[in-house]
């Protein structure tokens, strides 16, 4: 068994089926096979081979999809790149990574050459024209040769190198093999009931592991149909999903915002929609509600997983969204979780301790980190650095990073319940609390808002607002208004970020 076996399988199940859809391009199950079978072939011509590492600086796109999967077939180890990232953070992925080989959009060509200098990276293939002349261009190296590559490629052959966010340092690798990115997309199909007539949108960034492998490499698995925006732009997704009757959609929860600011959002025909899914971050119960009134829809799936799962770790199902809205859910298929106290022990309902995760899709280790992989897992189990709670009916709710975890006069404050209560104020699009230094009480909550456009926030009558709702150590101290958050490309929240500024801002 091998991902890119099921390519190929389908190219003879379903050869006509439209598999994929980007831009003005479209490709039946044998066309996309095909056209991947010349990538793979042309990788091979170039010198590339079995357990090479090929990184990817590209958009979203059928380009992406391609390279993904002839670099699957011939059992290359893929490394999707941020595209955000500057060239000194991408040089230190190419460097750890030992990439030989990088594809890249045209409009990133400069910062790769800038980032290649020190690494091992011989090959840079560029879709697009290349402006250097060593780059070669992607539809250049395509091989006239459409067969199968004659590579064996087996389950236990490593297939990705997913880097961490990098939200407090540098990121770390995690690498998997074919077994786990394939049970990733299983423990989709079952926990979510993803099936063949799927009709997907990926608009969150590919090379983000919820969109790669929850959704795309599943769906190809499977057999199910693919439109691919290059960019997320929450009109043209309204759009795709009325003139393309999609019937599953995922993104992060910024995105589902953005989406309810569109002005005449509900005259959209979005009936198609089977389930919607969130995760990469928090989402506030109040934003859920209007995103579920937006899709006249309660199928709605919180997926709370760590890249070093693949991702994957727990759900909130639509049944559990009518009852216990704001947790995070139970173990999806597959996978087991816990919550423990510093000693490795379960704690007790109520309680606080980190949310641990073991099964079938967890990372191999952290490539070529030993330490920290000796760190994270431990006798099987990955140890994630979340803090969170379980109730009586064994939901796991998680609080917290131990390390934005606030301590203000010597009680724990938990940014996600201060979080929530601040986006149910009509005034506020967006929320984030840090803690930052205070002469009295060590820490000081306080909160960086957001307003809806147009609006003005008073922040003595939203301190009042939280007093409502919250114990008096929660309710904020300082209240920061900010025109937006900083996040990485998952669309969390950079706290590291805001603590730096505001702390210049203090001083």
């Amino acid at each position: 068994m091998n991902i890119g076996m099921y390519l190929s399988q389908n190219a003879r199940k379903v050869p006509d089926k439209l598999a994929i859809s980007c831009e003005d391009r479209s490709y039946t199950y044998d066309h996309f096979n095909r056209e991947v079978n010349r990538l793979a072939n042309g990788l091979l011509d170039m010198g590339l081979a079995h357990g090479d590492k090929i990184a990817f600086m590209m958009k979203n796109s059928d380009h992406f999809v391609f390279s993904y999967f002839a670099g699957a077939k011939i059992g290359a180890v893929i490394v999707p790149m941020n595209f955000r990232l500057t060239s000194s953070e991408i040089s230190y992925i190419l460097g750890q990574s030992e990439a030989k080989a990088v594809i890249c959009d045209s409009e990133f060509e400069g910062v790769v050459q800038k980032a290649m200098e020190g690494t091992s990276v011989m090959k840079v293939v560029v879709v697009g024209t290349p402006k250097i002349a060593e780059h070669r261009s992607y539809h250049e190296i395509l091989s006239e040769n459409e067969s199968d590559p004659d590579v064996a490629v087996t389950e236990t052959d490593d297939l990705e190198i997913l880097y961490t966010s990098g939200t407090t340092g540098r990121p770390k690798g995690a690498l998997f093999d074919h077994r786990r990115i394939f049970n990733v997309g299983l423990s989709m199909m079952i926990s979510m009931g993803i099936n063949q007539q799927e009709r997907f949108l990926h608009i969150a960034p590919l090379f983000h592991s919820a969109q790669l492998n929850l959704f795309l490499v599943s769906g190809v698995v499977l057999g199910a149909t693919h439109y691919i925006h290059r960019d997320f732009h929450p009109v043209h997704t309204l759009q795709a999903i009325q003139e393309h009757r999609i019937t599953h959609f995922f993104g992060v929860p910024a995105m589902f915002n953005f989406l309810l600011q569109v002005p005449d959002a509900d005259r959209y025909d979005l009936s198609s929609i089977r389930r919607c899914g969130y995760g990469a971050a928090p989402m506030a119960p109040e934003l859920v509600k209007k995103s579920m009134n937006l899709f006249k829809n309660d199928q709605f799936y919180n997926l709370c997983g760590l890249t070093e799962a693949g991702p994957n770790g727990i759900l909130l199902d639509p049944n559990g969204h009518k009852n216990h809205l704001g947790k995070n859910g139970k173990p999806s298929f597959l996978t087991e979780a816990k919550v423990v106290d510093e000693a490795g022990r379960e704690i007790e309902p109520g309680a606080v301790g980190e949310f641990i995760l073991r099964g079938e899709s967890i990372m191999k280790e952290y490539y070529r980190k030993p330490e920290e992989t000796k760190a994270t897992l431990k006798d099987g189990w990955l140890y994630t650095g979340d803090l969170a709670t379980v109730d009586e009916e064994g939901n796991i709710t998680l609080v917290d990073r131990k390390k934005d975890m606030i301590i203000s006069g010597g009680e724990n404050v938990y940014s996600i319940e201060v979080e929530e209560v601040l986006y149910e104020h009509p005034q506020v699009l967006e929320a984030a609390i840090i803690g930052l230094p205070d002469e009295v009480w060590g820490e000081a909550v306080c909160a960086v808002v957001v307003p809806h456009q147009d609006q003005v926030v008073n922040e003595e009558e939203l301190k009042q607002f939280c007093r409502q709702k919250l114990a008096g150590y929660k309710v904020p101290r300082r209240i920061f208004i900010e025109e937006a958050l900083p996040r990485n490309a998952s669309g969390k929240i950079l706290k590291y970020q805001l603590r730096q500024q505001l702390n210049k801002v203090k001083a």
